[in-house]
């Protein structure tokens, strides 16, 4: 049995390294390192993939995050709602741009941001919330918007994980996550669902008032050579890294298809286990691309099972560990334990095993049965 990975991109690399080469030699020979043809191919590839007017590329997923909020002009002080159990990236852009992070719990069964949480928070300074499609599960985009729409809010996704997701709507239709809300916003780093090979990310809009913004904030604020229209920052994405996602593009509906095969490969071999709570899984599965495959373990020890895992060769990990709202640099006198019961609980039990595009049968029993050897 071939090693396993926590996430294979040697194995992906080689099954697709023709097109890769030729990709980044293309922008070798033409030398256009920065803003070259490669990028603007990749911008209106995504833009067709998407079905979003905008895309602006920039040069990773935390600068997006940024950007996107600097583009809507929030102003210091002003309340931004997100979630408490998620990378800190979300919520270190907004402490940056000197706004008020504004914590709460998640939902048990998706992990993602609680909507009677949302509602609970808003105050007459909140003015914009950032759902996260944490894992590669798509948030409930449907009511989020509608709390936004009733209090006046701009929504910014973080749809770093979760890109090629769809979001379903009651009346029947989908929309890509990340192209909901007034902006989106998405990581290219290189474990990511669509990444490259080093850093980068994109932001999404329908908005085209903001598209144009946001293009100046990301190029020092110009939109004519030396002529700085509004505060930027210096954030693109280089030819070399937009060669690559121009060759994995065409493939990320494979990929995704490829994890959630994984996903209900792994869910179906631990299904009724009173210690595991897996993933659901429906039958179309396309709200959920599987960045990672987080389990619960409850009544047992997680961390003894994650040491048993290690010692057997099979990767894994806590994501994550801390809650944001224990985290030092994010510490506030206004936020209470027992207002996050949810988060808290589920630090404790979350487990994430390998996922990725070359997972094999061998491997995924593998890791089953060692998970259920340990758990009885």
């Amino acid at each position: 049995m071939k090693k396993i990975q926590m996430v294979d991109l040697k194995s992906q690399y080689e099954k697709i390294k023709d097109s890769v080469n030729v990709s980044i030699q293309e922008v070798l020979d033409t030398n256009t390192y920065i803003n070259g043809p490669q990028v603007h191919q990749f911008q209106k590839s995504l833009e067709e993939y998407l079905d979003v007017k905008h895309v602006i590329p920039c040069a990773n997923g935390t600068d997006a995050l940024q950007i996107a909020m600097m583009g809507l002009d929030l102003k210091p002080g002003d309340e931004v709602i997100t979630a408490d159990f998620t990378f800190a990236a979300t919520v270190e852009v907004i402490a940056l741009l000197q706004l008020t992070p504004v914590l709460v719990d998640v939902d048990m069964f998706n992990m993602n941001i609680s909507i009677e949480g949302i509602k609970k928070a808003i105050t007459p300074k909140t003015k914009a919330i950032v759902p996260v499609h944490l894992f590669g599960r798509a948030a409930n985009m449907e009511a989020i918007m509608a709390i936004a729409k009733e209090y006046n809010l701009y929504v910014i996704e973080d749809n770093a994980q979760a890109i090629g997701a769809n979001c379903k709507f009651s009346d029947g239709t989908k929309k890509k996550a990340g192209t909901i809300g007034h902006v989106g916003a998405t990581s290219f780093f290189p474990s990511k669902n669509l990444g490259c090979y080093g850093d980068g990310g994109a932001i999404f809009t329908n908005d085209d008032a903001l598209a144009h913004k946001l293009r100046g904030i990301v190029n020092h604020g110009m939109y004519e050579r030396y002529h700085h229209d509004v505060v930027g920052v210096n954030s693109r994405l280089d030819s070399i890294q937009a060669a690559v996602l121009n060759a994995k593009l065409p493939l990320l509906d494979e990929y995704s298809k490829a994890r959630q095969d994984a996903a209900r490969k792994y869910s179906i071999a631990f299904e009724g286990h009173k210690n595991i709570v897996a993933p659901s899984i429906c039958s179309i599965c396309d709200c959920h691309v599987f960045h990672q495959y987080t389990l619960r373990i409850i009544d047992a020890d997680r961390n003894g099972l994650m040491q048993h895992l290690l010692d057997k060769g099979i990767p894994c990990a806590i994501y994550y560990p801390i809650p944001l709202h224990s985290q030092k640099a994010y510490a506030d006198s206004r936020y209470k334990e027992e207002n996050f019961p949810i988060t808290n609980q589920l630090v404790s039990e979350v487990l994430s095993l390998p996922m990725h595009t070359e997972l094999e049968d061998e491997q995924i029993k593998f890791i089953t049965d060692s998970v259920l050897e340990y758990l009885g």
